[in-house]
């Protein structure tokens, strides 16, 4: 199953989920709706509200009503993660993303900000409507703990003694936990099945993981033309990510000088002997098993549902965070 296959399986969910943030993107200020519209049309893959929309299916939509609340749950899914790309954009000062501008590029870095924070308080507004505690706690608990990544994230700049262990932690809080929250607080609306819940919640968390170290080795072999960033993006940031964990850790001495000092000065004037450091020590081989690993976990955990294009969908979404060239 192919990515447009994938999308199709929930095609007009998909579509009333659209619809449905660009009417929650209404504001009385002119300025908070004109940023919100250009991040939101942006051309991103909306990954996280097709996860919400697939496992609800999965799962066992039990009504039209609960149908609704679904589509509601992929929009705000949707405003949690553009809020977070808003402020993520202001701290690693970051000008292009998905090919384009970055709003604080565009705006500044007051408005990006701000109208992040609108966003979180747009997406709160809609959960209360839901009316479902179970799923307010799933996700008010996530937002906590991706706030809490992209802290130890910014602790981490310029730091090579990160260990694997350690880096593993930030991408499970910063990257994994919007991936397992869409999963796990689908499945809470569309199922009373609790083993069927936490089975969807670390699907959501092993795809996340997958998804992460995939692009950890795309920042490293990726093209701008595709990726719509920069290869060497996360070194020019200082940021220490598992390929060049590694290679500090199986290269020669000379490598793990080169790599440690990169990382402090964060910089691309080293980046042509970087690239060969990292590929000749198996880092971006080792970071690639490793997604593939976490990847058969995803699969592994929807070994309970009934089988049906949603569960096959989930299963090749989980295969496809992996293959893929941005």
């Amino acid at each position: 199953m192919h990515a447009q296959q994938i999308y199709e399986t929930v095609s007009s969910d998909f579509q009333a989920v659209d619809t449905l943030i660009k009417e929650q993107l209404f504001s009385r200020v002119p300025l908070v709706e004109s940023i919100g519209r250009y991040i939101t049309d942006s051309g991103g893959k909306r990954m996280r509200p097709l996860v919400v929309l697939l496992t609800a299916n999965a799962a066992g939509l039990a009504s039209d009503s609960v149908r609704r609340d679904c589509i509601k749950l992929a929009a705000i899914i949707e405003f949690l993660h553009t809020a977070t790309l808003l402020h993520d954009d202001v701290v690693d000062t970051s000008e292009l993303r998905r090919g384009r501008s970055t709003a604080n590029a565009k705006w500044g870095n007051a408005p990006s900000v701000l109208v992040g924070d609108f966003l979180y308080s747009r997406s709160f507004e809609m959960m209360v409507e839901l009316r479902d505690l179970a799923v307010m706690e799933i996700l008010s608990q996530a937002t906590s703990i991706i706030a809490e990544g992209e802290v130890l994230q910014l602790m981490n700049v310029r730091n090579p003694d990160l260990t694997e262990e350690q880096y593993m932690d930030v991408i499970r809080s910063k990257t994994a936990m919007l991936f397992q929250a869409s999963s796990h607080s689908a499945a809470v609306l569309a199922t009373d099945n609790v083993a069927i819940q936490e089975a969807m919640r670390d699907y959501g968390l092993y795809l996340g993981m997958a998804f992460q170290l995939a692009d950890d080795v795309l920042d490293y072999r990726g093209s701008a033309e595709e990726m719509g960033k920069n290869v060497g993006d996360d070194l020019a940031e200082g940021k220490c990510t598992l390929p060049l964990i590694h290679t500090m850790k199986v290269g020669t001495e000379a490598q793990r000088n080169l790599v440690r000092q990169a990382i402090r000065q964060a910089g691309l004037e080293q980046l042509p002997q970087i690239l060969e450091a990292v590929e000749s020590c198996g880092a971006l081989e080792h970071t690639l098993n490793l997604a593939h690993a976490y990847v058969e976990k995803a699969v592994a955990c929807l070994d309970g549902l009934a089988d049906s294009p949603h569960k096959e969908a989930l299963a090749a979404l989980a295969r496809l965070a992996v293959n893929r060239s941005k």
